[in-house]
């Protein structure tokens, strides 16, 4: 439930930053297909779901034929779906974490690597950033402030996971993993942004922004976690 509001939010968010540059996707199928693949990933023993997910494909381009004022159709249906696969499918991959063997533990591990990551690159950042790291596209993130962020999401998550009694070689290496990927989700969703000239997702939340901006690094991490698990665990 936690999981399909916070995707249908951030989903919301997602196509409203699109129409800002006058792309017009279709909200309506992009919420549905956000809510069908979440709905595949918990039920994927659901025969309904791909047929159903193949209708929403359809569906979307047949609606651009009749969009006879829209100057990009074809662009339209893309961000449709790239928004609807975006969300539906890497935030899916929360509910196939969490049915994993000890999967509230490994989803728990997920979301505290990621936060620590994402912290420790931020003062860290504030504190001896002097080299950009990306400054096309986030002109505050520092090199400094990843590899601070690294360091202590590595050290961090060892602890944590042996704490959740996952074993701190499974931390160590989770840690790892999550501090390569999670600056790429962030760095994803800052792109939209400068694109359509936004600072934030919405104001959902006073001073932090939207949902999209809260989970930007979670849709990468959280799913690296998942196939670790599954492959390098065995779960």
């Amino acid at each position: 439930m936690v999981v399909g509001g916070a995707a249908l939010v951030a989903g919301y968010e997602f196509y409203g930053l699109l129409r800002r540059r006058s792309y017009a996707p279709s909200t309506w199928s992009g919420l549905l297909l956000i809510a069908l693949l979440l709905l595949g990933a918990y039920q994927p023993q659901w025969p309904v779901i791909r047929p159903a997910v193949a209708g929403v494909l359809m569906l979307t381009l047949g609606w651009q034929l009749f969009q006879a004022h829209s100057p990009t159709p074809m662009a339209d249906w893309a961000l449709t779906l790239s928004g609807g696969m975006y969300l539906g499918w890497l935030m899916g991959h929360f509910l196939l974490l969490r049915a994993v063997s000890g999967g509230l533990r490994w989803l728990a591990l997920a979301l505290l690597s990621t936060w620590i990551c994402d912290s420790g690159a931020y003062f860290i950042g504030l504190w001896l950033g002097r080299h950009k790291l990306w400054p096309r596209i986030s002109p505050k993130k520092t090199w400094e402030g990843a590899v601070g962020g690294g360091i202590s999401g590595v050290v961090l998550t060892a602890l944590v996971a042996s704490l959740l009694g996952l074993g701190w070689p499974h931390g160590v290496l989770i840690g790892a993993l999550v501090a390569i990927v999670a600056p790429f989700g962030d760095l994803a969703v800052s792109m939209l942004k400068r694109e359509v000239g936004a600072k934030d997702s919405s104001h959902l939340i006073p001073g932090h922004g939207g949902m999209l901006d809260r989970i930007d690094s979670l849709l990468f991490t959280v799913p690296v976690v998942y196939y670790y698990a599954a492959f390098v665990a065995g779960l």
